[in-house]
C-alpha cells in the first residue's frame, strides 16, 4: 500500500512539474511581443533607404512566417510546446524585434510600397556574321 501511495505521489509530482512548466512557457509567449525589440540592434536600419527597407521587411515577414510554421509543427508532437519554445522561440523573438525596428524606420522615412523591378531582359545574341545593331545608318 505504501508503494502504491509513493507511486501516485510521484505521478502527481510529475504532473505538477509539467503544469508549472507549461504555465511558465505560456507566460513567455505573451511577453515575446513586448521584449522583442530588446533582442535587436536599434541602429541597424538607420542608414537604410526605402528600397532596402522594403526588401528587408519582406525577408523578415517570410522568416517570421517560417518560424511560426516550425513552431506550430513542433507543437503537434509529444512535448511539442517545450520543443517549440526551446528550438524556435529565441529566433522568433529576435526576428520580431528586427521587424518592429524595420517598421519604425519605414514609417520614420515615410516610405511607400514600390513595385518590384526586374532587370531588363538581355538582348538576344545576333546571328553569326551580322552586326548586333541594325539601325539602318552607316
Amino acid at each position: 500500500m505504501a508503494a502504491s501511495f509513493s507511486s501516485s505521489l510521484r505521478g502527481f509530482g510529475a504532473l505538477l512539474v509539467l503544469l508549472v512548466a507549461g504555465a511558465a512557457l505560456s507566460g513567455c509567449a505573451g511577453m515575446s511581443e513586448t521584449i522583442a525589440p530588446a533582442f535587436a540592434d536599434p541602429a541597424r536600419y538607420e542608414l537604410y533607404d526605402c528600397k532596402q527597407l522594403q526588401t528587408e521587411r519582406k525577408a523578415l515577414a517570410k522568416r517570421t512566417a517560417d518560424l511560426q510554421r516550425l513552431m506550430e509543427k513542433a507543437e503537434t508532437g509529444a512535448g511539442g510546446a517545450v520543443v517549440s519554445e526551446l528550438a524556435y522561440r529565441n529566433d522568433y523573438i529576435a526576428v520580431r524585434g528586427q521587424s518592429q525596428l524595420a517598421e519604425e524606420a519605414w514609417r520614420r522615412n515615410k516610405c511607400r510600397e514600390m513595385p518590384e523591378t526586374t532587370p531588363p531582359a538581355a538582348e538576344p545574341p545576333s546571328p553569326a556574321g551580322k552586326p548586333a545593331s541594325t539601325s539602318g545608318k552607316r
